[in-house]
């Protein structure tokens, strides 16, 4: 049996890929004063977009002594305050925030040719308010917090859902699973918050909010 041929894509092509972005843009004047308003704005129109699949889907990057790194995480809560996640408190992510809290979140959504930057601080949240999440998460998503030991070395599959058995014996379905003491929430309280909106010619709208005091921000429109 000879090995299955993957299908290859050159240098040409790649650099082949392009679209036209469209005329609708951001304006200054259009723009929300405050950058929360305006994400949750955003936000609105992209959950309400069919093609989007998770809105609240977002890159979390972060950086160690070995460099950045990134992932895909959902955003839970936003408020004045700023954006909140969750994860397990001994995965790569949050070592690393751990380190050093300074992360960033981009929002791409590519159909509705936007995206969002966010540059920020993450802290933990309380224990209390990861607790009450928790609480509200499918059952079969609780017991894979209990089963995942996120980011270490797993030998198989099998040992994943040997596990996951076990913690759902543990629990039934039904029964009130507690929170694991290695999860919780980070809240990421933004410094900088940038919208993008495609624009024709590579001439895209970029409006950046930089914030200034605990309650103002700066607003400036930056070149594409």
């Amino acid at each position: 049996m000879t090995e299955r041929q993957q299908p290859e894509i050159n240098r040409e092509a790649i650099s082949a890929m392009r679209r036209s972005y469209g005329e609708a843009g951001l304006s200054e004047s259009a723009a929300l004063k405050d950058p929360i308003a305006q994400f949750q704005s955003w936000l609105h129109d992209a959950a309400s977009n069919s093609m989007i699949v998770e809105a609240n889907a977002m890159v979390l990057s972060t950086v160690s002594e070995s460099g950045p790194s990134s992932r895909t995480v959902l955003l839970k809560d936003v408020t004045s305050e700023g954006f909140t996640f969750f994860t397990n408190y001994s995965s790569r992510k949050a070592r690393e925030i751990s380190g050093n809290s300074s992360v960033s979140l981009l929002f791409p959504w590519y159909p509705m040719e936007r995206q969002v930057i966010i540059s920020g601080s993450a802290t933990k949240i309380s224990e209390s308010a990861s607790a009450d999440y928790f609480a509200t998460r499918p059952w079969s998503s609780q017991i894979g917090a209990w089963a995942s030991a996120q980011s270490s070395e797993l030998d198989s599959r099998e040992t994943l859902e040997t596990k996951w058995k076990e913690y759902a014996e543990q629990y039934p379905e039904g029964s009130v699973v507690p929170k694991p003491p290695y999860w919780g929430g980070f809240l990421v309280t933004p410094s900088v918050i940038e919208f993008w909106q495609g624009r024709y010619s590579r001439l895209h709208d970029r409006l950046r909010y930089e914030k200034t005091t605990q309650s103002n921000w700066k607003l400036q429109r930056i070149f594409p």
